[in-house]
Formats: structure tokens, sequence, C-alpha cells
């Protein structure tokens, strides 16, 4: 599949780490990548710049008012975080409407884990559906294997993605 989907894809990147930044700018170079770094400046870029996805920080930019934002101009929004990475976040993230929810330890794999996204967005899936697959071994790990029974509505829409 490589990066075909994600070709020419107008993303915005948020978070207040420039070196988090710098590294998912040279991931996306397939991508037209726009940079903020503070929650004002990602704002006003949501606000009055079209773009496909946005990948928001949870923690030091107001990832979730982000998140709201983007959801509003339908633009997919894919949370990205370290400090934020838990069982609950996974369920807000969720809840609240990303399109994603991934650890700042797998940042390398963004490309895979943004086409996985966009193709299950083109083949009309869940956008959760893939994830499962790919991150559900590295969660059980971090919570423990019984983290999705947290929260049974999750848990029940979480069964019907693979």
């Amino acid at each position: 599949m490589g990066d075909d989907l994600l070709s020419g894809k107008r993303i915005l990147i948020v978070d207040d780490e420039q070196d988090v930044l710098d590294t998912l700018e040279q991931l996306l170079t397939m991508c037209e990548v726009v940079q903020a770094a503070a929650f004002e400046k990602a704002k006003e870029l949501l606000e009055t710049q079209y773009f496909d996805i946005a990948i928001l920080d949870i923690m030091g930019v107001d990832g979730y008012q982000l998140l709201s934002i983007a959801n509003e101009r339908n633009v997919l929004g894919v949370m990205l975080t370290a400090h934020a990475l838990s069982a609950d976040n996974v369920m807000k993230s969720y809840k609240e409407g990303a399109a994603a929810y991934l650890p700042k330890a797998e940042i390398s794999k963004i490309v895979v884990f943004l086409n996985d996204v966009l193709q299950a967005q083109q083949e009309g899936k869940h956008l959760w559906s893939r994830w499962y697959g790919r991150l559900s071994s590295f969660f059980d790990r971090k919570f423990g294997e019984n983290w999705k029974e947290q929260d049974k509505d999750f848990l029940e829409k979480y069964k019907n993605w693979y």
C-alpha cells in the first residue's frame, strides 16, 4: 500500500515539543504539513484553512478542544500522546470523535496508522477497525488485558471492529 493514500494530503500537526513536530514532518514527506506548537495557533489554522487530518497532542495544547474544532470542520483528528497514555484517554478519544489514538512510542509508524484510517474511511469501515489489529497488544501490555472492560459501551463497540 505504501503512502499512496497519504500522498498530497494536507496535515496539521500540533504539539508543544518541537522535536515531535520535526519528526512528524520528516515522516510525512508525501504530505503538505503545517505545524503549530500552541493551542491558539492550531485553533486559528483549523478555523481558517482546509486540512484532511489533524494530528493532535493531548497535553500541552488542549488536544481535546482542538479535536472538537476538527470534528466541526470535518477534519480527521488523530490523537498522539505520551503523557496522556491511559485507558481512560483511549476511551475519551474514541467518544469525542478521534479517528485514532496513537502512542508517541509508536510515532515511527505514523504513515502506516494514517493510511489505516484513510483506508477504513475509503472502505466505509469504522475508523478504529485497523487500530485494534495494530495496537491492541501494545495497549494490553500497557494497561492490562482487561482495560477495555472498564467501559461496557466502549467494549461493545470495540467487539465490532475486528
